[in-house]
């Protein structure tokens, strides 16, 4: 699993002209998933997410989470972020998992997290998204499941 995570004022993602999700102060969560990508990983993941101290405190400090600023989050899937350009000027995505095993992992993550949020936005799985943000910071993590 790869996820990129931005820290954000507020973000949105539209598909064929219909707003799909769209936030607020929060975290916009790119997500993309390996052929090895468990639902047990996903729990991990999402458990840290929504407890991750990325959002300044009173003092200016990075102490508060997510939840902790009563912010919100967006979810796109993302099956990019598994581009492999070491050969050649075209990337591979043989890395990706399936689009059944994608859809399946996407869907669980996004339950995982209304679960821990109360509330989810999303994009579309397989669809063309365009993705609109104002990064706030910039405050950007990258996290990969070869690194955990």
């Amino acid at each position: 699993m790869k996820i990129i995570i931005q820290r954000v004022k507020e973000a949105s993602v539209v598909v064929e002209g219909r707003t799909t999700g769209s936030i607020n102060q929060g975290l916009l969560v790119l997500l993309g998933v390996g052929n090895e990508d468990t639902k047990e990983m996903v729990d991990k993941y999402v458990d840290k997410l929504v407890k991750l101290r990325i959002f300044a405190d009173s003092e200016g400090k990075t102490n508060l989470s997510v939840q902790d600023v009563q912010g919100e989050i967006l979810v796109v899937s993302q099956f990019t972020l598994y581009a492999d350009c070491k050969k050649g000027n075209r990337p591979s995505f043989i890395g990706a998992g399936s689009p059944q095993l994608g859809n399946e992992i996407y869907e669980y993550f996004c339950q995982k997290v209304k679960e821990k949020m109360g509330t989810v936005q999303v994009g579309e799985f397989g669809a063309d998204m365009k993705v609109s943000l104002i990064n706030d910071g910039p405050f950007t993590i990258v996290w990969d499941s070869r690194d955990w």
